[in-house]
Parts: C-alpha cells; structure tokens; sequence
C-alpha cells in the first residue's frame, strides 16, 4: 500500500456554521458560530472572537478608517458544541445504513450534521 503525502493539512473537524467554544489562547471560553474555513492555512473564522483591527486607506467614496473584523484561529484551539448535551466534545464518525457518513457527539453520541 503506498503512504499517503502529508502535506501539512489537517483534517477539517469543524465545519460552516458549526458552533464551537474556543479552549486555548487569549479569547479561551468563548462560544460562537463558525463563518469561515481556511483548509489551507488550518484555521477558522469565529463569529465574535478574535477581534483584529484593519488600517483601511479611503477609496473614491472617501470611506476608510480603522475597520474591526474577526481573526482567524487554529483548528486545534476550538471544540465543536453538541447541541444535545451542550458541551464541547471531540468529534466521531459513524456510517449509516444507507451508506452516508456523519460526524457525531462522542460524548451522547448524537449525529452532529444535520
């Protein structure tokens, strides 16, 4: 069997519109909902955390300024939140009998995607 290349990517846990609670780094132990993945860089958006500020030269309109927006965060410093026993779990997977495979709670074991 040929090895498979490690490109440096991790695999995504986490996906678009998933509710996650940060673990690790300054914004630890706040929740919010998942706007973005940066599958190359091995980050997420989260709503509400991680505030940067962004210099912003005017355009024509003569808009410009200092513009907060979300930061980005590793992968690794957040957990998905079950929304059956509302916590942070790690995430499983299971094939159904139709053949589809989801993600699920490895905790209550209830099927995360919906």
């Amino acid at each position: 069997m040929r090895a498979r290349k490690n490109d440096g990517k991790r695999h995504m846990y986490v996906r678009k519109g998933d509710t996650v609670k940060v673990i690790a780094g300054k914004e630890k132990g706040k929740t919010g909902k998942v706007l973005k993945i940066l599958k190359d860089k091995n980050r997420v958006v989260v709503e509400k955390v991680n505030f940067v500020k962004k210099h912003q030269r005017p355009d024509a309109k003569g808009k410009g300024g200092i513009l907060q927006k979300e930061g980005s965060i590793h992968v690794s410093n957040v957990l998905v939140v079950c929304s059956k026993c509302e916590k942070e779990v790690r995430v499983g997977h299971r094939v159904l009998q139709d053949g589809k495979k989801v993600r699920v709670c490895s905790k209550c074991g209830e099927i995360l995607d919906e």
